[in-house]
């Protein structure tokens, strides 16, 4: 009986450190993430993941750093394997916590990255996932501002589908489910009133604004989005396609 306290003791023991070490990584990997130091943070993330298994917050922020690394590559091929590890990521945090509207939006995130970099059938297929998955989102979080965005960006981009294509996508592909600019600009702009300072939303508003033709409020929609100073990963190439749109407008 005193062998079994005893190795229940050094079980919690252990446990307990475990614990504190777990704490201590994720502090710092939240430190890196702030300074925008994906690389730094995954690893501070995935040794957190050791430390303390199956916790669904640190696998989403894992899944977190790998697509924020994108930005930092310059093949396609590292950006779809960084893409399709996000999205593996994404899947275990969804399957431990599948009621969490931020790694259900995750996934949407994802297949939209991954659609990129994939063949026509594959874009189509991962097209619709990305509206089901940020519809899944906002169905649980109705007032998920990132959701909205997605949902808004996702619209205005199969909206704008040239004749062709969509000709295309529905002939051989059976089409893709009903999208418009009007609610492009409708949920971009439910986005920003969730969350104002939020420059991403800002500046896709000025892309769902120009895709339904008013070219004057998506110019000065683009101007006040790029005010903005940047914060985030992703905030400088959106900049760097807000001035591309702004310049052809």
């Amino acid at each position: 009986m005193r062998h079994v306290r005893f190795l229940l003791f050094a079980l919690a023991c252990a446990t307990s450190a475990h614990a504190a070490d777990a704490e201590a990584l994720l502090t710092d990997a939240r430190a890196a993430e702030a300074k925008l130091d994906s690389r730094r943070a995954l690893e501070l993330y995935l040794a957190a993941d050791k430390a303390k298994p199956n916790d669904p917050a640190i696998i989403q922020k894992i899944a977190r750093q790998y697509y924020d690394l994108i930005v930092d590559l310059t093949n396609d091929d590292d950006r779809r394997r960084h893409a399709q590890t996000a999205l593996d990521y994404s899947l275990r945090a969804v399957e431990l916590d599948p009621k969490n509207a931020e790694n259900i939006l995750s996934l949407a995130v994802c297949h939209g990255k991954l659609g990129v970099y994939s063949d026509t059938r594959t874009k189509i297929k991962y097209s619709r996932l990305v509206k089901e998955e940020a519809e899944r989102a906002l169905a649980l979080k109705p007032d998920y501002a990132w959701a909205h965005h997605v949902l808004g960006r996702w619209n205005y981009e199969v909206a704008t589908l040239g004749v062709a294509t969509r000709l295309v996508v529905r002939v051989i592909y059976g089409g893709l489910p009903d999208a418009s600019t009007t609610e492009a600009v409708k949920q971009l702009s439910l986005a920003i009133q969730l969350e104002p300072t939020e420059l991403a939303h800002q500046l896709e508003l000025g892309f769902a604004l120009a895709a339904d033709g008013q070219n004057e409020k998506a110019r000065a929609q683009f101007e006040k989005g790029l005010a903005f100073p940047s914060r985030e990963k992703h905030d400088e190439s959106a900049k760097q396609r807000a001035r591309a749109a702004l310049a052809k407008l």
